[in-house]
């Protein structure tokens, strides 16, 4: 072993008490205590992702779920830069655990990250950051072209590809980001053309798998003995320390086992965790389960019915079990928005699973309070504007869908052809047919095959109507 690896190991051990310190405090729900001891022991392994990095973001996702303030204006002065790029990743991370979407302090931590060298926290950052910059109803471009700079300073050049590509769709016209992209291409072509060929492709990629175990891992296929090898794992780990990580693993396990008694001890076991300390993130993951479950179910049946669509048995199956999913779910997120009332996301999928069951009154407020998280603000007033359009209020439908239009800055996104569609069935069921035409004309001269616009042009002009 050599000295510098030897020096690493006896950091991480250091670092490791801190860490389990931290996973101690933090099950009392004293989360500031575990996100300074987390930080304290990062200082001393900065690149610990397992042990560190990852279960830190968790802890910030527990906290900000339970209610969580985010850091005060001393807060931020106080962890504003460093003097060295440890200093500046650890500082990020601070505010980032204490403000978990917050996309500012996630791309801060990524730069300190690259610029200190901590590949394999560099990539988990820079993962989480794509995926949260995707999600958003307006991507940011310098986020992408942040993103594209990191991946090729990483050598990811699938990623960064991605993230270029990404940057190149908010800005077609850009000719250097196009010269750019042709670059990076040939750069992943020429990486790819080593993997083929003679060089270490499993240690080029070690890392890289490092980081998909983590950031997806119910993409990963696992031997029946692998799964059941896991299960025992997390049960004498949740024997040894029931915390609330450990008993949620081990419900995780149970469930990857994927056999109908997996999913029951699953069940069981949330629903006894829940009862005995009355933590309701036990109660949200048996939802969560209950949900996925039944999802399952019913797409297995509906697949059953592609190839016997006359069969009985299994309409009255999909009835049955269409009706319990529906309850399951409404149930679920009902609970979820009454136990965490600061979580806008819970809001607006509540909102969305009530307007499918045609409960637009109850929607509405939902999407009216989700508004108050930026990423919700757009398609948050879209989604009450629609609710207004379902109910017959049409002209408030029309003044919440152009105030949406108004401000949405990619006029020619999915969301921004989604209001313009909406707005346009406003128009035409308040009798304003030149209006409703005229939009739904640009949104042909656009997207000649979005939705039914074709047919409703058609429609308006012969005199008919389309609804």
């Amino acid at each position: 072993m050599s000295v510098e690896n030897e020096h690493e190991e006896v950091n991480l051990d250091k670092a490791l008490t801190f860490f389990e310190r931290a996973e101690e405090v933090a099950s009392t729900d004293n989360f500031d205590y575990a996100i300074d001891l987390y930080l304290e022991g990062l200082r001393l392994c900065p690149d610990a992702l397992e042990d560190g990095h990852a279960p830190l973001r968790r802890i910030g996702l527990i906290r900000q779920g339970k209610g969580g303030k985010k850091p005060t204006i001393t807060d931020k002065m106080k962890h504003h830069g460093g003097k060295t790029s440890l200093d500046e990743m650890l500082n990020a991370e601070y505010l980032l655990a204490k403000d978990p979407d917050n996309l500012g302090y996630a791309e801060a931590m990524l730069k300190a990250a690259v610029a200190g060298g901590y590949r394999r926290t560099a990539t988990w950052v820079a993962n989480l950051v794509f995926d949260a910059n995707r999600a958003k109803d307006r991507p940011s471009l310098a986020t992408f072209l942040l993103l594209k700079d990191a991946f090729r300073s990483l050598e990811l050049f699938d990623k960064a590809v991605a993230a270029c590509q990404a940057a190149l769709d908010m800005k077609p016209e850009d000719g250097p980001l196009t010269d750019e992209l042709r670059d990076l291409s040939a750069q992943l072509t020429v990486q790819r053309g080593k993997y083929d060929g003679t060089g270490d492709f499993r240690g080029s990629i070690r890392d890289k798998e490092a980081q998909e175990q983590l950031h997806a891992q119910d993409n990963l296929v696992k031997s029946a003995d692998f799964r059941q090898r896991a299960v025992e794992e997390a049960k004498r780990t949740a024997s040894r320390a029931p915390t609330q990580e450990n008993i949620l693993k081990l419900a995780d396990a149970l469930v990857g086992l994927e056999t109908d008694k997996g999913y029951q001890d699953a069940i069981k076991l949330l629903s006894g965790a829940w009862h005995k300390y009355q933590d309701f993130a036990f109660k949200k993951r048996e939802g969560e389960i209950r949900v996925k479950r039944l999802r399952t179910v019913l797409r297995a049946i509906k697949t059953a019915l592609e190839h016997d669509p006359e069969n009985p048995d299994l309409r009255q199956k999909l009835a049955t079990v269409s009706a319990k999913l529906d309850e399951v779910a409404l149930e679920h997120y009902r609970l979820c928005v009454e136990n965490y009332p600061t979580d806008m996301k819970l809001r607006y999928e509540y909102g969305q699973l009530l307007v499918q069951h045609k409960r637009y009154d109850e929607a509405i407020p939902l999407f009216q309070e989700a508004q108050r998280d930026p990423r919700y603000r757009i398609s948050g007033l879209g989604k009450t504007a629609l609710c207004f359009l379902l109910k017959g209020w049409y002209a408030d439908a029309i003044d919440l869908f152009e105030r949406a239009l108004q401000n949405s800055e990619i006029q020619g996104s999915q969301l921004a052809k989604e209001l313009r569609y909406n707005l346009a069935q406003a128009y035409e069921e308040d009798g304003q047919r030149d209006k409703a035409l005229d939009i739904y004309r640009k949104l042909a001269q656009e997207d000649f095959s979005y939705r039914d616009v074709r047919q409703r042009i058609d429609a308006l002009r012969s005199g008919d109507s389309a609804s």
